[in-house]
């Protein structure tokens, strides 16, 4: 799916907004989870998807109103979906079904959606249910799944030498100076202009293998530490800036541009999420260009001598807690996440659990990596969220990853160390407030 975009908000004006708000606390027929009636009338449905919403969206509420005569879906389109969505929780206007916005913290899903059922009952038949859970509860289900990388022009990485994926940070560079000296392509794209891809640094917490490392990462004072996640992550992004590999204006990136960028090999790398290779293939396809030039790295890192990429839902579908319609909002997301072929058509990982990946992540696979799912905290959850409020570091978005994009070009002052140092000391002492 196009993901996320948090530009032009911070992280705790859309937080405070989103805490401010009950959605109509007292209603408990709107907060409830019955989804009881008849399935007819109208909803609808809030998407990010702005690039299907005339072509493949319209395809799929055709097909669900053949089947439920009487219904009528509608969708609503919205660019700046984080933003925007976020502001619309705050008016309690925001449709039948939604994409569940990031600045939506865990314990606040109640609010503004109606729960689903339970963890356990749900995860029998699922993947990611537990992602938008809270005491027991699912509150939105992934209409498919994305693994963690680096969509790749591989014909460009070719002429510089590579053809299989770098196992370190320090190959990755290598490799994408090999890109600027042997090839005109710009190595790396940050699309840092439109802010959310940024936020995908933050999604590279498999390449550990440890199925503790988000319940323990609140417990951390210091995640900005050479050998630990942050560093390595948003480090990686330092370095790449620094030495001059990305775009020379950054200011001026341009998301849906960059999808024509890569599919011609004007650009060699960006990272996303494995949604994204569909997207750059069929851009190869309208500039003429080849589509199998598209391929999916995993990030650059090795635990134990072999790769591992996470594997999550996408922006999870969820019944609006003030939705007049449950009884259709619910059918139609019911439909929409396990019969409308969604999934398959975005080379997306199935959401129901008895159905094969898709070519494109087979093909990932066949790299070496190992798909893991990165379980959500459970003695600490919650704890992450609060301390990304109380520090006011946007760990899951975009401004302090554009700061860093900043320095690194020589356009803000410090350096890698002094703003780590910076980011350590904010979260350690958020950390020692919310963790006491």
């Amino acid at each position: 799916m196009k993901r996320r975009s948090f530009a032009g908000i911070g992280v705790a004006v859309a937080l405070a907004l989103v805490a401010g708000c009950t959605a109509g606390a007292g209603d408990e027929t709107a907060a409830s989870g019955d989804f009881s009636g008849e399935v007819e009338g109208a909803i609808t449905v809030l998407t990010n998807r702005t690039d299907l919403v005339n072509t493949k969206l319209s395809e799929y509420a055709r097909r669900f109103e053949a089947e439920h005569p009487g219904t009528e879906v509608t969708f609503e389109a919205v660019t700046n979906y984080e933003r925007d969505v976020t502001t619309q929780l705050g008016s309690g206007d925001y449709g039948d079904v939604l994409l569940i916005p990031n600045t939506v913290a865990v314990d606040q899903l109640s609010q503004f959606f109606a729960p689903l059922g339970s963890v356990d009952e749900l995860k029998a038949t699922y993947r990611f249910v537990d992602e938008k859970a809270y005491d027991g509860k699912v509150y939105g289900l992934s209409p498919g799944g994305v693994a963690n990388g680096f969509v790749i022009n591989k014909r460009i990485w070719a002429q510089a030498g590579i053809t299989a994926p770098p196992t370190t940070p320090e190959a990755f560079l290598a490799g994408l100076e090999a890109i600027a000296g042997k090839t005109d392509a710009v190595p790396y794209y940050t699309n840092y202009k439109d802010g959310w891809p940024l936020s995908m640094w933050n999604n590279q917490r498999a390449i550990f293998a440890d199925p503790r490392i988000t319940d323990a990462f609140p417990t951390d004072a210091n995640p900005w530490q050479p050998g630990k996640i942050q560093y390595i992550t948003d480090g990686l992004l330092f370095d790449i800036v620094r030495a001059g590999l990305s775009e020379k204006d950054p200011l001026t990136t341009n998301w849906e541009g960059a999808k024509p960028m890569i599919a011609t090999g004007k650009v060699a790398t960006m990272l996303l999420g494995s949604w994204a290779v569909p997207q750059m293939r069929d851009a190869a396809t309208a500039v003429k260009a080849d589509p199998g030039d598209i391929a999916f790295w995993p990030f650059p890192f090795q635990t134990g001598g072999r790769f591992h990429a996470r594997i999550e839902g996408d922006y999870k579908a969820a019944v609006s807690r003030t939705s007049k319609n449950k009884a259709t909002a619910r059918a139609w997301l019911d439909w929409f996440v396990t019969e409308s072929g969604f999934a398959a058509d975005q080379q997306a990982i199935p959401p129901a659990l008895d159905q094969p990946l898709p070519a494109t992540l087979q093909a990932f696979t066949a790299t070496g990596v190992e798909l893991l799912e990165v379980p959500e905290a459970t003695t600490n959850a919650g704890k992450e969220d609060e301390i990304i409020k109380e520090s006011e570091i946007d760990l899951k978005g975009n401004i302090y990853r554009q700061k860093l994009v900043d320095i690194a070009r020589g356009a803000a002052e410090g350096d890698k160390d002094s703003y780590f140092a910076e980011l350590n000391k904010r979260w350690g002492a958020a950390r020692s407030r919310v963790m006491q």
